[in-house]
């Protein structure tokens, strides 16, 4: 009798009652949210803090160079020699003390000081070095006669047009695109592996110290009670992720209303790079660019490619999971074990995050999109930049045809691992269990 449809329903009702899997499904949304809000309610302090630092130009040339902003204030001193400036930055308790001695402009460079009672921002120091370097390069450029004005006109943006030699249209853009679609395939398939593919184990690894899994095999076969454990904590972690969509979402929304906490002031400093480009005039064509880039873009392929090599990928290392977990008595033990499932994997990653970047079609990046362990996720980072169907199809072959046999090589383990107690098994003692 196939007993697999009752098993997958067992371990899926038993994961989704658990007291632990509930509570985390409902406040890991929460904690992310929170997360979010309370360092965007800090980056928002933190952009309100107003520096006031003091200028003392001895040279007189750089004064109009220092503009003050939301965020700084500077105060321009003059005819006080350095220590009273000091003396005043201090008692006015500024944030520091620019200092730029009277020298040539040949010199002056090397003599400019910052002085602060503590450690001075490296953004500030960055932004003050970077005004500093322009204006004097203006300065020794006047001097030397030559126009500004010719300078400035001289200088041209260059964006290379990409074309394929069938006349097929690309640009930057696209290529951002697809490496962003690949990349989040891949790390979604990673961790996915690494949280679920541990549920597996350690719900093996209960089953058997609790001797309650001598009780099932009575009347379940090996291959099916490890499918089924494999294909009900597959569905409890797809419940919980869609669960995890909908209530971060909801969390979300309502953090920013209730708390009026704008969670986009994290942004990063590319991401921030990005805002600046899209609010140039040049903005509405590189927006037309990016619908376009999009829709050029292989959807439908990206979609389903995605859910085969996913499914695949992950049924390949759960089967791996559930045979550590049948070979060992506890979490400790396993650890032995897991370097060699993992390392497949992680190479994967550097593959697709390094390789495939630079050289979507190289042999490196080609090669391994079709070794059954890396191909998951190497070729979703490869299908973006165009790969033809029949190796998509071939490497999917080769994925399959690998799962089914580590299914069986996992169910050898299996077979007898979920019986051994008391001792710590290794690697050649595994051997032996393949052929029983």
């Amino acid at each position: 009798m196939n007993h697999l449809p009752l098993i997958i329903k067992r371990e899926y009702f038993t994961k989704v009652k658990n007291k632990s899997f509930i509570l985390m499904t409902f406040l890991s949304p929460l904690l992310v949210i929170a997360l979010l809000s309370f360092v965007g309610y800090l980056t928002s302090i933190n952009n309100d803090t107003v520096r006031s630092i003091y200028v003392l130009d001895e040279t007189g040339l750089l004064s109009e160079t220092f503009k003050t902003s939301d965020q700084t204030i500077f105060t321009q001193l003059s005819e006080i020699d350095l220590e009273t400036a000091k003396t005043l930055s201090n008692q006015e308790q500024a944030y520091g003390l620019l200092h730029i001695p009277d020298s040539s402009l040949e010199f002056v460079s090397e003599l400019i000081k910052f002085y602060s009672e503590e450690s001075p921002s490296l953004s500030l120091m960055s932004s003050l070095e970077s005004k500093i370097e322009n204006k004097l390069s203006e300065l020794k450029l006047q001097n030397k006669g030559i126009d500004l004005s010719l300078i400035e006109a001289s200088k041209t943006s260059v964006s290379i047009n990409q074309e394929t030699f069938e006349g097929v249209k690309s640009s930057k853009i696209g290529s951002l695109m697809k490496l962003l679609f690949g990349g989040v395939a891949g790390y979604l398939l990673f961790m996915f592996i690494i949280i679920y593919g541990n549920m597996i184990m350690r719900s093996i690894i209960e089953e058997k110290t609790s001797r309650v899994i001598e009780v099932i095999i009575s009347s379940v076969k090996p291959i099916q009670l490890m499918l089924g454990k494999i294909i009900g904590t597959s569905l409890a972690g797809i419940t919980q992720v869609a669960i995890w969509i909908v209530l971060g979402f909801t969390f979300f929304i309502a953090s920013s209303f209730i708390f009026g906490v704008d969670i986009s002031q994290t942004q990063t400093p590319q991401e921030a790079l990005v805002s600046e480009v899209l609010s140039s005039p040049e903005s509405n064509d590189k927006i037309q660019m990016l619908f376009n880039e999009f829709s050029a873009l292989p959807i439908s392929n990206l979609v389903v490619a995605f859910i085969f090599f996913f499914i695949g990928g992950y049924l390949l290392y759960s089967s791996l999971y559930a045979a550590i977990g049948a070979a060992v008595d506890n979490e400790t033990d396993s650890q032995q074990f897991m370097l060699p499932v993992l390392m497949p994997l992680i190479i994967g990653v550097y593959v697709g995050a390094f390789t495939v970047v630079e050289d979507p079609h190289g042999t490196i990046s080609t090669v391994f999109s079709f070794i059954p362990f890396t191909s998951p996720v190497v070729m979703l980072m490869r299908i973006p930049f165009g790969v033809s169907i029949w190796h998509q199809l071939l490497s999917l072959t080769i994925l399959i045809i690998t799962f089914i046999f580590t299914v069986w090589f996992a169910a050898k383990i299996y077979r007898v691992g979920i019986l051994m107690h008391g001792k710590k098994p290794t690697y050649k003692e595994l051997y032996k269990w393949l052929k029983y």
